[in-house]
């Protein structure tokens, strides 16, 4: 019986053995498991705050593209106060829109980056989605400011167009308008040249009718024959007088008559010390004969 009880507690202790040896290799699992959890919940709180970090900054981008001197909001105010857009004033403003566009195509970027490497580390938290939630939301509200910043360029620059295309019309109408004021003007200024010159002619008699202008007709013997104009003015040698700018026409001789039928009382012939000169005091009844004879002795 002895021997019995021997190989009982023998069998006994054996399963003792066992037993504490299984216990230590799961305590040992179970500390691996845990340093495991353990260095993953550190990995992961460390991708939460690196993901706030880049949280942080993006907000900080899509900010900056709303407030500056060159931001979306600037830019608004200087669009909505703006009448008109030159060239040179489109291009500027196109050139900032394109800034604006590029620094919220980083924002986008960098937020797709983030939801990769967020799905990569298999980090899901409420708050966090949400926070790149917002940043896509104002994504989308920067990227319809573009859109409607790009129209009102196109607005001002379609009505700067259409300006320019009336100032175009306005000024050829100015160009026509001045070109019929010349060639009126430089028709009336023929007509007044035509109706205020006159042609005068100085010689002798002799001269004069060697010219064909003048002949003697009337009298007995060549005696009290009268001197008169014979209407042929072909081959006078008249020099132009235009009366609305001169009213003298110089006699070099002592002696002289007007033998063309100017009235009397429309010119004076008047001494200038050994020579002569003929006065118009009525210009229009002057000039109604348009061809002056004067004979000098």
């Amino acid at each position: 019986m002895r021997k019995t009880v021997v190989g009982i507690l023998i069998v006994v202790a054996i399963g003792l053995a066992a037993w504490v040896l299984s216990l230590n290799q799961k305590l040992g699992q179970s500390r691996a498991d845990f340093a495991t959890l353990q260095s993953e919940e550190q990995a992961t709180s460390a991708r939460y705050a690196a993901a706030i970090d880049e949280v942080a900054a993006i907000q900080e981008s899509l900010q900056e593209i709303d407030l500056g001197e060159h931001g979306t909001q600037a830019l608004q105010t200087e669009l909505a106060n703006e009448q008109n857009l030159s060239q040179d004033r489109g291009e500027q403003t196109m050139a900032r829109i394109a800034e604006i566009k590029a620094g919220v195509e980083r924002a986008n970027s960098r937020i797709l980056d983030l939801e990769e490497k967020l799905q990569q580390g298999d980090v899901k938290i409420a708050g966090l989605e949400k926070l790149i939630k917002g940043l896509r939301q104002t994504v989308t509200e920067k990227e319809q400011q573009i859109v409607a910043l790009t129209t009102r360029v196109g607005e001002l620059q379609t009505q700067v167009a259409g300006l320019e295309t009336e100032v175009a019309a306005g000024n050829e109408t100015i160009r026509r308008q001045d070109e019929t004021i010349q060639q009126q003007t430089a028709s009336l200024e023929q007509s007044r040249q035509r109706l205020g010159t006159v042609y005068y002619v100085v010689g002798t008699k002799k001269d004069l009718s060697r010219q064909g202008l003048i002949e003697s007709k009337g009298g007995l013997l060549g005696i009290g024959r009268t001197v008169r104009p014979t209407g042929r003015v072909d081959g006078g040698q008249f020099t132009a007088l235009d009366t609305d700018r001169a009213t003298y026409i110089p006699i070099d001789a002592e002696k002289a008559k007007l033998v063309s039928a100017q009235p009397v009382d429309s010119y004076a012939l008047e001494s200038n010390g050994d020579q002569l000169a003929l006065r118009i005091v009525d210009k229009e009844a002057f000039r109604a004969v348009k061809y002056v004879i004067i004979m000098k002795n």
